[in-house]
């Protein structure tokens, strides 16, 4: 198993709603992470697509090769939920991330980057495209409460 930090959280209540950046979240098998849209369950079950995840390395390297630094287009314009650091995440489906205390994640699919983050910035999208460099998504399997520092192990 390997592990690294949680480095960032962030949410958005709405489709293309701003972006809010917070020091600690309730993340649950209901809601996903508290306030974002998009982990709430539908009616008809649960959603597969709860959470996005990004590492740090990852968006360090899509800026590098856009001429960026993460310091001028900060990781959350990907519209990620969660920025990890000092690990890989995993590139397979069916792989569990674990943060804090009691969060499990299961990765359901890679996040691809869409046509949004040429909006952002011109050449974004396919720097995020090699080699899963625009994160995975998942699902949450057991609620927990994170806060930036938390440990994230990656369990393949």
């Amino acid at each position: 198993m390997t592990s690294g930090r949680l480095a960032g959280i962030a949410r958005h209540d709405r489709p293309r709603g701003p972006i809010s950046t917070v020091d600690e979240v309730d993340v649950t098998v209901r809601e996903g992470v508290h306030g974002d849209y998009r982990g709430a369950l539908k009616p008809d079950g649960p959603r597969k697509r709860q959470v996005s995840l990004i590492a740090a390395e990852d968006w360090a390297a899509a800026m590098a090769e856009i001429g960026e630094t993460p310091e001028t287009l900060e990781w959350w314009h990907r519209r990620a939920n969660l920025l990890v650091s000092g690990v890989t995440l995993p590139r397979r489906d069916g792989a569990r991330i674990m943060i804090g205390d009691n969060l499990v994640i299961e990765v359901v699919q890679e996040c691809d980057p869409c046509s949004r983050m040429e909006e952002i910035r011109p050449g974004l999208k396919a720097a995020l495209t090699p080699e899963w460099r625009g994160g995975v998504l998942g699902r949450v399997l057991t609620d927990g409460t994170i806060k930036l520092g938390d440990e994230v192990r990656i369990e393949e």
